[in-house]
């Protein structure tokens, strides 16, 4: 792991957004996919937290879809209708390889992957390559992306076939330019604001609760700082406690209908609040781009903001 590797890794999002666009238009991904009307999501970490999403969404739409963490002892029995479809960037999780081996030979299996060199591409029925190139920081950043896009593709196939995918991913891509292109402009303050004492807290809607999960990581996993991940409803009933006794930065990730009690608790504890995504009242600080205002541009763009401050951090740290 390299933290001006990683960086560069960063950089090179707009450019491989581009060519996925590229890529996605008039072709379709998942047409490995085999006959199934129930589907099993296995993967770990940042993997499982995108199949997560796409599990909801596809569930939102009426298909039969659950996402689990490949290191459970309760992974769904498979039957005669089940597709397994294993995220994993790396190709190397020893969980996702796990799980990968005990439904091998009772349901078809495909996997989502970035390295098709990798040893679980011959234990699958079919390889759904993410195309994002090789990250040379060693921390998935651009995979989680195009993860995100891949199985957004799926849910064109299964459920919504009216998605416009490589219209999507183009304006991902202009978002991810404009945040990339001013953070000259926004990431000091937003550093001088949410680096404290008692770490970052990161919250986000349900529907895009894997950019919280996702945000907090890269803050742990580079720089090594306390950060944790909640929903923005479930907020009130888990984190709340903490702005009474600590030094609370939050970074909020807006549009979630729930906010308003979550600032009703932040605002009268003196709490700090960044928010990304919206204009939100009583917030130290509101970071906009480019497209913030379709929900789904949101979901593939706003981990930026936390990578490029975990970047710098990290950076720092080794200088």
């Amino acid at each position: 792991m390299d933290p001006d590797l990683f960086a560069a890794d960063l950089e090179a999002k707009p450019r491989f957004l581009r060519e996925l666009s590229e890529l996605l238009t008039g072709a379709d991904p998942w047409s490995v996919l085999p006959m199934g009307t129930r589907f099993v999501f296995v993967g770990m970490g940042s993997s499982h937290y995108a199949a997560s999403i796409a599990a909801a969404r596809l569930r939102a739409r009426g298909v039969n879809a659950v996402a689990e963490l490949a290191s459970s002892d309760l992974l769904p029995a498979p039957d005669g209708h089940t597709v397994v479809i294993a995220v994993s960037a790396g190709g190397g999780s020893r969980e996702t390889a796990s799980a990968v081996q005990w439904y091998a030979g009772h349901c078809p299996i495909v996997l989502l992957t970035n390295r098709l060199e990798s040893p679980l591409v011959h234990a699958v029925d079919a390889v759904v390559p993410m195309s994002a190139g090789d990250e040379q920081g060693g921390v998935a950043c651009r995979t989680f992306q195009h993860t995100l896009v891949m199985l957004l593709a799926l849910e064109a196939r299964l459920a919504s076939p009216s998605l416009d995918l490589p219209t999507l991913v183009t304006a991902a891509a202009r978002a991810t330019s404009d945040l990339l292109d001013r953070r000259a402009q926004w990431l000091p303050e937003l550093t001088g604001l949410l680096v404290g004492p008692d770490g970052i807290h990161v919250v986000a809607p349900a529907r895009r609760l894997s950019s919280s999960q996702q945000s907090s990581l890269m803050l742990r996993e580079g720089p090594r700082i306390p950060a944790t991940a909640s929903e923005t409803g479930d907020w009130n009933h888990v984190d709340v406690y903490l702005t009474k006794s600590t030094d609370y930065r939050l970074l909020l990730l807006t549009g979630s209908p729930w906010e308003e009690e979550l600032l009703k608790w932040t605002n009268k504890r003196g709490s700090t609040v960044v928010a990304v995504g919206a204009d939100v009242p009583g917030a130290a600080m509101s970071l906009r781009y480019e497209g913030d205002d379709n929900d789904d541009v949101r979901l593939l763009t706003e981990t930026l903001v936390a990578e490029l401050l975990a970047a710098s951090l990290w950076r720092s740290q080794s200088s």
